[in-house]
C-alpha cells in the first residue's frame, strides 16, 4: 500500500448527535483527551484559564451552555487520523446538523442513561437514515441513576426501528457503576475513578476469576450471570454489513464525565467504522482512493475570529489529495483558484496546513465565492456532487435596524449570515431590499442572529413576528420571474424572492397552500430549495 492510499486508509470522519444535556460534549472532549489534543478537560492545550468546552467557541454558545454551531476537530490516536463534527443538539439547529452529516462517514449518537430516546435523538436519527451510514450507540451517564439497560435498547429499536447490538454490558450504576462486561473478550472491565483528568484506571478480569467478587461484589455478579445469559440467547447476531447500512447499531456503556467505558468504546468504534466513503455526483461514484483532488463545501462560518473579520468554508475532502499550492476548479464559479490559508480547527484554534487527504475536513478563507454545497475538483473535471437540500423555513419575521444610518452593515451582515445557512432571507420582488424577510427552521437562531448582528456588524434590531409557517419554492419552467397579478393568491400568502432570485410563497397555513394550488393549476411548487441554491 502506498503513502497515499495508507493516509486515506486511516482516516475516520464521523459526527456526534444527541439530544441536548445527554453529554455530547464531554465525550467529545474525552476524545480529544486520549488523543493527546487537550491536557485535561475543559481547557485547549496550552491555553491557561480557558475553562469553557473546546468544542464550544461562539460567545453565545459559553453563555447558554449549548452548541449553535457545528465544530469541527482532528486529532491522532493509535494510527487512526480522526475528524470529529460536533453537532448542535439543539432542536433549532437541525439544518446545520444536516449539512455537518453530509461530511461525515458514521455517527456517533449520545443517549442519557436516565432519559433514554429524547424528541431531538429521533429527528437527528431519521437524518442518518436518510444518509445510509453506520449508527453506533453510546449510552451515556452511568455513573448516575439509569434506567434498566434492556429497557433502553428495547427502546432505541422500538422508536428508532433499528436494530441493536450490545457490544459491551453495564455493571451497576450511579455510584454503583463498577464498569463493562466486553462481550467479545468475554472479560469485565473494572474502572477506578481518578478524578476525570486523564483515562480512568481500568483492570480486566475474566468471568471465572475468583478476584471478581472482591471488585464487583457477589449480587453484582450473579446479576452480570443472568445478563449475559439472556443477552447471548435474545439479541441481534452482530453482522457488519448491517452495521455499514445503519440497520444494526452497535451498543456501548459508560460514562463521558468519571472516563469509564470511554476509551473501550473508541478502540471498538475506530475498529468497526470505514475509511472514507465513496460519494455521488450525479451518474459518477466519486471513490476517496481517486488520485485526483476533489471536495464539497458543507458549511460556511463568518467571523470565527473578531479580530480579523473573515468567513471560513468548510470543505470535506472527497478524494485524492488536497496540496496547499495548488490550483483547483471550482464548478460553480466556473473557473480555477488557489484556496487561500488552508487550515484544521480545533473549535476556534487553527493550524495553516500544506496537506490533507480524503476524510479530512478543512477550513480556507473564503472572499464570498462559496455557497454550501459547491464543488471543488482538479482543473479539467467538471462533475457536481449531489446537492445539499434546504430545509423549508417554519418561522418568519420581518428585521430592520433599529438606527437606519446602518442599513449598509445591516445588509451586509443579513447576507453573510444568511450564506452560512444560519437563516433564510427573503425579499418582496421589485422592492429591493427595503424589507427583509428571515426565516429560521428554530426560533433560537433568531436570537443568534440578533447577538452576531450586535456583536459583530454593531446593528441593533427590530424584529416583527409575520403570520406564516410554511414555504415552498415555484419551480418555473419559463426562467421569467412571475409577477404577483399573474397569481390567485389570498390574503394569508405572500410572494418573496430569496437572496438568489429564486421566487416563492410563504403561507399561514396548509389548508391555504392546497387553496392556492387549487386556484393556480399551472404553478408546480416544491418543498426543498437544495438543487437549485447549490447550483448558485
Amino acid at each position: 500500500m502506498s503513502k497515499y492510499e495508507s493516509e486515506i486508509s486511516r482516516r475516520r470522519t464521523f459526527a456526534i448527535i444527541s439530544h441536548p444535556d445527554a453529554g455530547k460534549t464531554t465525550l467529545t472532549e474525552k476524545f480529544l483527551l486520549y488523543g493527546g489534543a487537550i491536557a485535561q478537560a475543559g481547557v485547549v492545550k496550552g491555553k491557561k484559564n480557558s475553562r469553557a468546552a473546546t468544542s464550544d467557541w461562539m460567545e453565545i454558545e459559553k453563555q447558554r451552555g449549548i452548541s449553535v454551531t457545528s465544530s469541527v476537530m482532528q486529532f491522532q490516536y493509535e494510527g487512526f487520523c480522526i475528524n470529529i463534527l460536533d453537532t448542535p443538539g439543539h432542536q433549532d439547529f437541525s439544518e446545520d446538523t444536516y449539512r455537518t452529516l453530509m461530511a461525515a462517514d458514521s455517527a456517533v449518537m449520545v443517549i442519557d442513561a436516565a432519559k433514554g430516546v429524547e424528541a431531538q435523538t429521533r429527528k437527528l436519527f431519521k437524518v442518518c437514515v436518510m444518509r445510509d451510514i453506520p449508527i453506533f450507540t453510546f449510552i451515556n451517564k452511568m455513573d448516575r441513576e439509569a434506567r434498566d439497560p434492556f429497557e433502553l435498547c428495547e427502546e432505541i429499536e422500538k422508536e428508532l426501528g433499528i436494530d441493536t447490538y450490545a457490544v459491551n454490558w453495564p455493571i451497576g450504576c450511579g455510584k454503583d457503576f463498577k464498569g463493562v462486561y466486553d462481550r467479545n473478550k468475554r472479560e469485565i472491565i473494572h474502572f477506578t475513578s481518578n478524578g476525570g483528568a486523564r483515562q480512568a484506571t481500568a483492570v480486566e478480569v475474566g468471568l471465572d476469576d475468583p478476584e471478581l467478587d472482591g471488585l464487583i461484589g457477589p449480587a453484582f455478579r450473579t446479576q452480570l450471570q443472568d445478563d449475559i445469559e439472556l443477552l447471548d440467547g435474545a439479541s441481534c447476531d452482530f453482522d457488519m454489513e448491517r452495521v455499514r447500512h445503519g440497520k444494526l447499531s452497535p451498543v456501548f456503556f459508560g460514562s463521558a464525565l468519571t472516563n469509564f467505558g470511554v476509551e473501550p468504546f473508541l478502540e471498538d468504534f475506530l475498529r468497526m467504522t470505514t475509511p472514507p466513503l465513496p460519494r455521488q455526483a450525479g451518474e459518477v461514484i466519486v471513490d476517496s482512493m481517486d488520485d485526483e483532488f476533489s471536495a464539497f463545501v458543507f458549511k460556511i462560518q463568518a467571523n470565527m475570529n473578531k479580530a480579523h473579520r473573515d468567513r471560513i468554508a468548510f470543505m470535506r475532502v472527497v478524494s485524492g489529495r488536497f496540496d496547499a499550492d495548488r490550483e483547483v476548479y471550482h464548478v460553480q464559479g466556473g473557473k480555477k483558484i488557489k484556496l487561500s490559508r488552508p487550515q484544521q480547527l480545533m473549535a476556534a484554534e487553527r493550524e495553516i496546513i500544506e496537506e490533507a487527504y480524503a476524510g479530512d475536513i478543512i477550513g480556507v478563507f473564503d472572499p464570498g465565492i462559496f455557497s454550501i454545497g459547491d464543488t471543488l475538483c482538479a482543473p479539467g473535471k467538471k462533475f457536481r456532487f449531489d446537492p445539499i437540500p434546504t430545509f423549508a423555513p417554519e418561522h418568519f419575521r420581518r428585521v430592520r435596524p433599529l438606527d437606519t444610518m446602518k442599513r449598509k452593515q445591516f445588509l451586509k451582515g443579513m447576507e453573510q449570515i444568511a450564506q452560512e445557512g444560519a437563516i433564510q432571507i427573503f425579499k418582496t420582488p421589485y422592492t429591493g431590499m427595503e424589507e427583509v424577510i428571515v426565516g429560521v427552521v428554530g426560533t433560537l437562531q433568531f436570537d443568534v442572529l440578533e447577538y452576531r448582528l450586535k456583536n459583530e456588524y454593531g446593528v441593533e434590531l427590530y424584529m416583527e413576528g409575520l403570520p406564516y409557517e410554511y414555504l415552498r419554492w415555484i419551480e418555473n419552467d419559463t426562467g421569467e420571474p412571475i409577477k404577483e397579478e399573474q397569481l390567485i393568491l389570498g390574503t394569508d400568502v405572500k410572494l418573496v424572492e430569496d437572496y438568489k432570485g429564486n421566487q416563492l410563497l410563504l403561507f399561514a397555513s396548509q389548508w391555504s397552500i392546497h387553496w392556492v394550488q387549487d386556484k393556480n393549476k399551472d404553478l408546480t411548487l416544491t418543498e426543498f430549495g437544495g438543487a437549485r441554491d447549490s447550483q448558485g
